[in-house]
């Protein structure tokens, strides 16, 4: 039984700022200059975690103009050697205590492992609008799914399209 309620298209995106794999701050408000795709994964040097990030980066010109992140509860030395070995061309954040992930509904509960870990994220995916609304929330109980990558890239062209229509 969750604790945490999961959010959903429309709802507004809750403000954070992480660490990047470079040590370095990455605050959302900072990035919203275009759509943001938050991907939170459970785990770095993980079999399904690399596949959907190598999927993602592997085809990140589909995601133009968008801001691509993962988000993990790995420290951010560990996010490093994970994106240098993998060659990741956008950030990985640490959200090292899962607030953040708790916060967007993309935490397990301390049952997920048999060692009673607290601090997993779950594998989802949202994007967030420019005017920092969620306009996708995708978020998967089974850790051995992968995100709908087409739906992802489908709203971020939305997203892209509607800007366009609004600046003529």
């Amino acid at each position: 039984m969750s604790t945490t309620r999961s959010l959903s298209k429309g709802d507004r995106a809750p403000r954070f700022t992480l660490y990047t794999d470079e040590a370095q701050p990455w605050a959302l408000s900072d990035h919203l200059d275009q759509p943001v795709v938050l991907l939170f994964f459970p785990g770095a040097f993980t079999s399904v975690c690399t596949t959907e990030l190598n999927a993602v980066n592997n085809d990140l010109g589909s995601f133009e103009p968008a801001h691509v992140v993962g988000i993990s509860t790995d420290a951010p030395a560990v996010l490093s050697e994970f994106r240098s070995t993998q060659q990741f061309e956008f950030p990985l954040l640490s959200d090292h205590d899962a607030t953040v992930c708790a916060e967007y509904g993309a935490k397990y509960d301390q049952n997920f492992t048999a060692m009673g870990l607290d601090r997993i994220a779950k594998r989802a995916a949202f994007v967030v609008d420019p005017a920092g609304t969620i306009q996708y929330a995708e978020v998967l109980d089974d850790a051995g799914q992968q995100p709908d990558f087409d739906a992802l890239k489908e709203t971020v062209r939305q997203i892209k399209e509607e800007r366009g229509r609004h600046e003529h």
